[in-house]
C-alpha cells in the first residue's frame, strides 16, 4: 500500500489553489466545507470562484502561479492541464515541505483526495491509489444509497449518549457493550423510520429509565 490513510484537519490551515476552471473550484470548495483559509491563483476563474471572492471567502490572485505563492501553506492543490506548471508547483512543494496533490497526477502527488461519502459525522472514503477515479465515483455512488441521512441523525445520538454517559462518571470500557447493543437492536432502521416508539424502547431496555429519542436529540 502506497498511500497512508489519514483524514487531515485543515481548519483555519492557509491552503492554495492553482487553477480556477471547473477542477480548481471543485478542489476550493472541498477546502472551504472543512474550513481552511483558501487562495486561488489563476489568470482566469469560474463565475463561482469570482462569486466566492466577492463573499471574501477566499482570495483570489488574477494572475499567474509563482514560487513565491508556495511559501508559509500548509496544503496545495494544482489544477491546471499546464504540465510544465504542475511540475513547478510539486518541486516548490517539495523544496518548502508542504502537501502537493496535482489534479490526475498521482506521481507528483504526495497525498491523493479519496471518493467521500458524508452524512454529517460519518465520512467514508474510497480510494484505488490513484488507479480507478472513474471506479472510486461508482463505489462512492453506491455506498451513498446504503449509508443514508438516517447515519448523520444516528451518530447524533450516539453522541449525546456518550457524552450523557462519560458526565454520570461511568467507566469508558463499560460503555461499550452498551453501544454495541444499540446497534444490534437495529437502532439505525428504527430512526430511518422514524419510529420514535422503537427506538425509545430500545434506550430503555438498553440505557434504563430517563433516556427519550426526543430529550436526547434536544441536548445536541
Amino acid at each position: 500500500m502506497r498511500y497512508y490513510p489519514i483524514n487531515l484537519d485543515i481548519n483555519n490551515r492557509d491552503c492554495l489553489v492553482v487553477g480556477g476552471g471547473q477542477v480548481g473550484t471543485r478542489k476550493v470548495i472541498g477546502l472551504l466545507k472543512c474550513g481552511a483559509m483558501v487562495s486561488v491563483v489563476s489568470p482566469n476563474a469560474t463565475e463561482r470562484i469570482i462569486q466566492l471572492k466577492a463573499q471574501k471567502k477566499i482570495l483570489w490572485h488574477k494572475r499567474s502561479y509563482q514560487s513565491s505563492d508556495m511559501q508559509n501553506r500548509f496544503l496545495v492543490i494544482g489544477a491546471t492541464d499546464n504540465e510544465l506548471l504542475n511540475h513547478q508547483i510539486h518541486n516548490d512543494a517539495q523544496n518548502q515541505k508542504v502537501l502537493c496533490n496535482i489534479a490526475d497526477r498521482p506521481e507528483i502527488c504526495n497525498f491523493i483526495l479519496p471518493a467521500v461519502v458524508q452524512q454529517g459525522d460519518l465520512v467514508i472514503t474510497v480510494s484505488t491509489n490513484g488507479k480507478s477515479p472513474a471506479f472510486a465515483k461508482r463505489l462512492r455512488k453506491e455506498l451513498q444509497q446504503t449509508y443514508g441521512k438516517e447515519y448523520e441523525r444516528f451518530l447524533e445520538l450516539m453522541g449525546v449518549i456518550r457524552k450523557k454517559l462519560l458526565n454520570e462518571a461511568h467507566e469508558p470500557e463499560a460503555h461499550k457493550p452498551l453501544f454495541e447493543a444499540l446497534i444490534d437492536g437495529d437502532l439505525v432502521t428504527a430512526i430511518k423510520n422514524n419510529d420514535i416508539k422503537t427506538i425509545d424502547r430500545l434506550l430503555n431496555n438498553v440505557l434504563g429509565e430517563g433516556f427519550t429519542y426526543d430529550d436526547l436529540m434536544l441536548e445536541r
